[in-house]
């Protein structure tokens, strides 16, 4: 999507990255996604033609997309995880090499309830202990896993699931004694990762680990991304999440932020802006982009096609985070 220079903290539109051929083409970006017959010829060729300069600037660059499980987590999941299998066939159609990182937390805790077992959390993470981590493999590999590879292959590409222990390539270790089997990720062996897109595959990795011993760990899946990004050197690192973005003001939603520094947003965090669940996110893209990812973005996953609205229309949505 669009990039610019250090801006004030201020919701202020972003910048092109590339010129436009024509500036009336955003008006047809707008129309409503499921209804492409209200878009006259004349626009449709509009929308292809401002997607055009950003096709030719991102092809063959690597894209490190983290679909988070409370983007998939509500009643309209199906709709929403077909339209984010149809954005991630459109970027790997035109060269764009996509990687799936993806978490599950809303469906663990939904099967753990079925169950019977209780759910504790420290600091926003899961306490895990033997059985929660069983719980969360056969959530993230078995199911979360399958159906988004699933939705992909249904679509035109071909994907691979992994899972962070499979060739070594999310090495852990405990977080604290407290949360049990809750692991931070210690180095990333991106090798099956590069052999996948070398292929022409999307890989779609499920973030549980392992140590040097083989215990297994539940890694949190932003911070997993952010890891993954870094090691790849990927141009962009994108989070899809429930919320439009970041706001300077959690209350207001006028104070949507389009664009922040990494020093920006360790600014909202100290202010108490970013909390909770989204320090993890904010977190991992502060680093990523210090450890030279391009830059990283948080975007509402419920919004229909909001990968493409991002990186190839000259307005994008959501918040992008700069070094």
């Amino acid at each position: 999507m669009t990039e610019q220079p250090t801006v004030p903290l201020t919701a202020e539109a972003k910048a092109p990255e590339a010129p436009t051929a024509d500036p009336k083409a955003p008006e047809a970006l707008t129309a409503d996604p499921k209804a492409p017959e209200a878009l006259t010829a004349e626009a449709k060729a509009e929308v292809l033609v401002e997607a055009l300069p950003y096709i030719r600037r991102f092809r063959g660059q690597v894209l490190v997309i983290k679909y988070g499980g409370n983007a998939m987590g509500d009643s309209n999941e199906a709709a929403e995880l077909a339209h984010f299998a149809e954005d991630v066939v459109m970027l790997h159609a035109v060269g764009i090499r996509v990687v799936v990182v993806h978490g599950g937390g809303p469906q663990i805790g939904a099967l753990m309830e079925r169950l019977g077992k209780e759910t504790a959390f420290i600091d926003g993470l899961r306490v895990t202990d033997a059985e929660t981590l069983d719980i969360a493999r056969m959530v993230l590999v078995g199911k979360v896993n399958r159906d988004i590879v699933g939705a992909i292959g249904s679509r035109g590409a071909v994907a691979v699931g992994l899972s962070g222990e499979d060739a070594g390539l999310l090495r852990a270790a405990p977080r604290s004694a407290a949360l049990g089997f809750v692991g931070d990720v210690t180095s990333v062996d991106t090798d099956i990762i590069d052999r996948l897109l070398a292929e022409d595959v999307v890989p779609v990795i499920a973030t549980i680990g392992s140590d040097d011993a083989g215990q297994s760990y539940n890694i949190n899946a932003d911070t997993a991304a952010g890891a993954i990004a870094e090691a790849l050197c990927a141009e962009k690192l994108v989070y899809l999440t429930n919320i439009e973005g970041l706001r300077s003001d959690v209350n207001d939603a006028r104070s949507l932020l389009s664009a922040v520094t990494a020093d920006q947003l360790d600014d909202l965090v100290t202010s108490g802006a970013i909390t909770t669940g989204m320090i993890p996110k904010v977190a991992s893209c502060s680093r990523a982009v210090r450890a030279g990812v391009g830059h990283a973005h948080i975007l509402d996953g419920r919004v229909p096609h909001v990968l493409l609205l991002e990186i190839f229309t000259n307005s994008g949505i959501g918040t992008m985070v700069s070094a």
